[in-house]
């Protein structure tokens, strides 16, 4: 087992766990549709809350996997994938009552969400840029990643602090739509790329191309 696998095999669990904190709220509420008020903010909220967490997954691969085998990493993802952890399980209320309105859910919790989500964020960019720098991997910082960090947090941090409905909604539909073009970018690189076999004939052929 390598380095990776072992962290990520403890990593990739507890990120788990948030997703399926979201997952199984969404299914509540489902089972629930037709005795409470869904809105559009929990929504919103949850779609953010779940690609930032699948955003981390990316980040763990890109930035973890040539990592050393080292305990200050494990407690690193541990504190990450437990806020993570604490923000899903607040999206959704955990009971549901005919009646209910989930804005009144949202608006009692969705500071704490969003605190979470943007300090899970800088505290994952700050190991980033101090690994890199120390290392001497970084001549100069990225102005794309700044300029992406510096936007996030900005929006993130207006949309926990304000109290106005269309504000607030407004902000959180900019950064799914902000999420949006970076999945629309990876789809894009995707498609555009060689691509992998996915039928038998391909995955035959591809076998033997190794095998010579």
């Amino acid at each position: 087992m390598s380095p990776f696998e072992f962290f990520f095999s403890f990593y990739g669990l507890l990120l788990g766990f948030s997703v399926a904190e979201l997952v199984g709220g969404f299914a509540r509420v489902v089972h629930e549709r037709r005795h409470v008020t869904l809105g559009w903010l929990t929504p919103l909220l949850a779609i953010f809350v779940a690609i930032d967490i699948a955003t981390f997954w990316n980040q763990a691969w890109a930035f973890f996997r040539e990592a050393p085998y080292n305990f200050a990493l494990l407690v690193l993802g541990l504190v990450v994938a437990s806020v993570f952890y604490v923000a899903a399980t607040l999206v959704f209320p955990k009971d549901l009552k005919a009646g209910d309105n989930l804005d009144e859910h949202f608006w009692r919790h969705k500071r704490l969400v969003l605190f979470s989500v943007m300090l899970a964020n800088l505290a994952m960019a700050a190991v980033f840029f101090l690994v890199a720098g120390l290392s001497g991997q970084l001549a100069e910082p990225p102005t794309s990643l700044i300029v992406g960090l510096v936007f996030f947090s900005l929006v993130t941090l207006a949309a926990a602090l304000s109290q106005r409905r269309r504000v607030v909604l407004t902000l959180l539909a900019v950064l799914v739509l902000y999420q949006g073009y970076h999945i629309g970018r990876w789809t894009v690189a995707l498609f555009q790329g060689p691509g992998w076999p996915v039928t038998e004939a391909a995955r035959t052929a591809a076998a033997k191309a190794v095998q010579e």
